[in-house]
């Protein structure tokens, strides 16, 4: 019976073969063909397997730093993402975008109950008594009671800074959304903080406002892009819920695995929501503060927020399966 080649010989044309086509790819973007990158994956799949081996048997030896390197090449190429394509973000918003949607819904529906359960709380007892508002924010809140006191609003934005006042809107409500789906990898507890903070404020604001007779002038201001803003804001704070979940229970999982994956997807929710965080923010700028009638804006921010909503259920559920396409 012939001796068995040592392991190195015997492997090395397949370690060779996987290093020319790693090669191959990084000297230029589509060098490979279709059964380029099939082997490609047969060769990284088999180098995965001679690297445990050799980690096994010679540790800390050139051979096990060699193979160490190469697979960690292989696989930066057999796992790259494909390229942005504008095919890709069409599917995303096509299927993708509303079904991460419902899969997060939920929790969504949680982060409105932490928002209106709070705003309603305070609406009543604000109303009754302002200091209360005092009590909850501080005296940082004062210089806007005596304001509404004047019988002054805030929101009133002459046409010459609209420009101006929607970017700086844009910002906050970026922020916001942002702090509330981060809050998510603090066992989501930033979250439940953000959601009742802005709730407590936005029903204390309108209590205040009620107690002086002042609050339709508000809900003239909110009318046209209150439904797609809050929509988004929530939709944020179910995503850092959902990531407070999955460290909560995860399950069979390790907890960092649990975690890696459901980020992945609510960052994808909070990114797609990007555009209509912009488009709730030129609304807020330009429409809300305008001399429109209320019911025009009504209608803007009702027409918006009812095709929104109809988009996140509806759409995407056409292609069997649940899978989300990535952008």
């Amino acid at each position: 019976m012939p001796a068995r080649p040592p392991f190195a010989t015997s492997r090395q044309a397949d370690w060779l073969a996987l290093e020319d086509l790693i090669n191959r790819a990084d000297r230029r973007l589509g060098a490979l063909g279709p059964a380029d990158i099939d082997r490609l994956g047969a060769l990284y799949r088999r180098a995965t397997a001679d690297l445990a081996l050799v980690r096994r048997d010679q540790p800390d030896t050139p051979l096990a730093m060699y193979l160490n390197g190469l697979v960690a090449r292989a696989h930066a190429r057999v796992y790259r993402s494909a390229p942005l394509s504008r095919q890709a973000v069409v599917d995303f918003y096509h299927h993708g975008f509303p079904r991460l949607y419902r899969r997060i819904l939920p929790f969504t529906a949680a982060a409105f109950l932490l928002f209106a359960i709070p705003a309603v709380i305070a609406f009543l007892l604000i109303r009754q008594d302002t200091d209360v508002l005092l009590l909850l924010f501080g005296d940082g809140m004062m210089p806007l009671i005596e304001q509404v006191e004047r019988g002054e609003m805030w929101t009133e934005i002459t046409p010459a800074m609209r420009s101006a006042a929607a970017s700086g809107i844009l910002t906050n409500n970026i922020s916001v959304t942002f702090k509330a789906f981060g809050g998510g990898i603090l066992l989501g507890l930033l979250t439940v903080w953000v959601m009742v903070q802005n709730g407590l404020l936005i029903g204390g604001i309108f209590g205040l406002l009620h107690h002086h007779g002042m609050a339709p002038r508000l809900l003239d201001f909110i009318a046209g892009h209150g439904p797609v803003e809050l929509s988004v804001i929530f939709a944020a704070g179910g995503a850092g819920l959902f990531m407070g979940d999955a460290i909560l229970r995860p399950g069979l999982r390790r907890r960092v695995d649990a975690l890696s994956d459901r980020a992945r997807d609510a960052a994808l929710l909070v990114l797609g929501c990007a555009p209509l965080l912009v488009g709730a923010g030129l609304i807020e700028g330009f429409v809300s503060p305008s001399a429109l009638p209320t019911w025009i804006k009504a209608v803007v921010g009702l027409g918006t927020g009812a095709a929104l909503h109809t988009y996140w259920l509806a759409a995407g559920r056409q292609r069997p399966g649940d899978d989300v396409k990535r952008p």
